[in-house]
């Protein structure tokens, strides 16, 4: 059964007889979910913004790809989520402390991922073979810069795990979380997730994927679980593109 309330500050569940939210052990202060059109107005503006960033970028990458473009984009992506993180302050802090976690699903956090970029590598390049007659290469796209791999890391590695988990299961996960239940909301930041990857074709595995990421974040209402699967994913799959131009350890600082 739903809860019917939840907290203002971090936005985790609440019954209406709570002294204090079970969440971030603040006294409670308890806002009905569905009428709170602060969050409905964050949420649009949210979107908006994200899918107009989406747009310019995937517009940008199509004419040319330098590393001071790349720098300058995923630094705009970077402010625009820390700057809606301010809205939100003390609900993005309490998704950061360190929660116990049963062994079974950290185990799923580790394995779950290296079982999709496996599938999702051989899968889509299947896909792009059999409907484009063509290949892609997330590290095609930094073969021509110096220390190529540990830029690839940078912006696949590090900056998406981070700063896309923070976005849509933080600020957007929290949002929605004011106006929806727990299955809308987890299945309304998978889809906005996917659709500003502004990718068809990619929906068909970052929407099931953001699903995952969404349930870690509600089942443990930290960020620190779905930013490792986001990771090991990204890693995995970066490698099997590195290897596949023939590189080899050695080559990981050139």
């Amino acid at each position: 059964m739903e809860p019917e309330f939840t907290c203002k500050r971090c936005g985790g569940p609440l019954k209406e007889t709570d002294r204090y939210c079970g969440a971030c052990g603040r006294p409670a202060s308890i806002k009905a979910g569905n009428t709170d059109m602060r969050s409905v107005q964050l949420v649009i503006a949210f979107y908006i913004t994200f899918l107009v960033y989406a747009m310019v970028s995937y517009f940008i990458y199509e004419e040319s790809v330098t590393l001071l473009k790349e720098l300058l984009l995923e630094g705009v992506f970077v402010l625009l989520t820390v700057g809606f993180c301010f809205f939100d302050f003390r609900g993005i802090v309490s998704l950061y402390r360190i929660t116990t976690i049963h062994w079974r699903n950290l185990l799923f956090s580790l394995l779950f991922p290296v079982f999709s970029a496996v599938v999702v590598y051989y899968g889509m390049d299947w896909l792009d073979q059999l409907l484009f007659q063509e290949e892609y290469n997330v590290f095609y796209d930094y073969i021509a810069y110096d220390h190529s791999f540990l830029w690839a890391f940078f912006f696949i590695c590090f900056i998406a795990p981070v700063f896309e988990e923070l976005a849509f299961r933080g600020f957007l996960f929290n949002q929605l979380k004011h106006v929806a239940n727990t299955n809308v909301t987890i299945i309304a930041t998978a889809f906005i997730f996917a659709l500003v990857h502004f990718s068809l074709l990619s929906i068909l595995w970052i929407f099931p994927f953001g699903l995952v990421l969404g349930y870690l974040r509600h089942r443990y209402n930290t960020l620190w679980l779905g930013m490792i699967v986001h990771f090991i994913h990204n890693f995995i799959v970066l490698l099997l593109d590195f290897y596949y131009f023939g590189f080899g350890w050695e080559d990981f600082l050139i």
